[in-house]
């Protein structure tokens, strides 16, 4: 059996992009949107822009940085977010070596122009751990992303501790510059449930929506097969981030592989606003199948996929497959 060969197409399961996994659009001040994800040979690091979401899909994809051929940064470059910040743009990813490939550390790259398509970009090397932090970016580490709340800007990250099958938890720091952090560590959620420790005991893949003065934090679990979903802990805006404590982790799943739907293994998303702003949009990843030959990590079929986030009585975020339209793409 070929991994296509179940490949069902519902009204729901359409690709929006397609083979591109760890998605991540970032909407700049002047409306633009950039969109970058890991591709499946994860040599390189991809960027496309457009005035609008629907855009992303057609617009033309330019490579604006490769693997190196040997060393640090020579294999897995996963998980490119890009930001604006202080006046630049960053490109935060993880990246191994090909002597080590599972030595996965976090780097950064700069703008050293407005224009983040014609670069030129430059490397900073690897994040940086505040100076008295013994403990951040020492073993497997990658999925990051920046968030701000009260003009604080704070980076969270998944890194594996232990020996053996190491477990995957998230942390979160202060930032002191767009690529160091300010303080120490501090872990914010580890693998607590069943549905985080299939295959795997996984937390990664954090993104951040903001919604009626509180924080949402969503992030994936288990291993990247169908058994991927992701979770969601909340905060209030304003509140001690770096405390535990002032975050809630809600017991089960909140988007989790839907077989009637054909679409498997939801996850490492991102939020970005539609282009009137009133929207909240979820930008995610599944495959249309479940069956997967060999290595799900190298089934080059995990397809950008989106869905608009509604909100209950209570404001809670609520994220619901929904149809693509008659076009084939997203209805969004």
């Amino acid at each position: 059996m070929t991994n296509k060969d179940s490949l069902v197409r519902t009204s729901y399961n359409g690709a929006w992009i397609e083979q591109r996994a760890d998605p991540y659009v970032y909407r700049h001040t002047d409306g633009t949107y950039y969109f970058t994800a890991s591709v499946p040979a994860y040599d390189r690091i991809v960027l496309r822009s457009a005035s609008t979401i629907k855009g992303l899909a057609s617009a033309e994809e330019t490579t604006i940085w490769k693997k190196h051929p040997v060393g640090l940064m020579s294999q897995h470059i996963w998980a490119p977010e890009i930001h604006y910040l202080q006046g630049k743009w960053y490109i935060y990813f993880a990246a191994s070596k090909v002597d080590d490939i599972w030595a996965l550390r976090p780097y950064v790259l700069e703008c050293e122009s407005q224009d983040p398509i014609a670069g030129p970009w430059r490397e900073l090397g690897q994040m940086q751990c505040a100076d008295d932090d013994p403990f951040s970016f020492r073993s497997f580490s990658l999925d990051a992303t920046v968030f701000e709340d009260g003009g604080t800007y704070y980076y969270i990250w998944a890194e594996k501790v232990g020996v053996g099958a190491a477990i995957s938890n998230l942390y979160i720091a202060k930032l002191e510059t767009p690529n160091k952090l300010k303080t120490v560590q501090v872990l914010l959620t580890t693998p607590d449930y069943d549905w985080e420790r299939v295959d795997f005991w996984v937390n990664e893949g954090p993104a951040i929506l903001k919604h009626d003065g509180k924080i949402y934090m969503t992030f994936s679990g288990s291993g990247t097969g169908a058994c991927y979903c992701v979770g969601m802990m909340s905060a209030q805006e304003g509140s001690d981030l770096l405390d535990p404590l002032s975050w809630k982790k809600e017991r089960y799943p909140v988007l989790r592989t839907d077989a009637e739907k054909h679409i498997y293994g939801p996850g490492h998303n991102c939020f970005v606003k539609s282009e009137d702003g009133k929207k909240d949009l979820m930008v995610f990843h599944a495959r249309q199948y479940e069956q997967i030959v060999g290595d799900p990590l190298y089934d080059p079929n995990r397809h950008a996929m989106i869905l608009e986030v509604t909100y209950g009585e209570t404001g809670r975020p609520l994220f619901e497959y929904q149809k693509i339209g008659e076009d084939g793409g997203s209805s969004i």
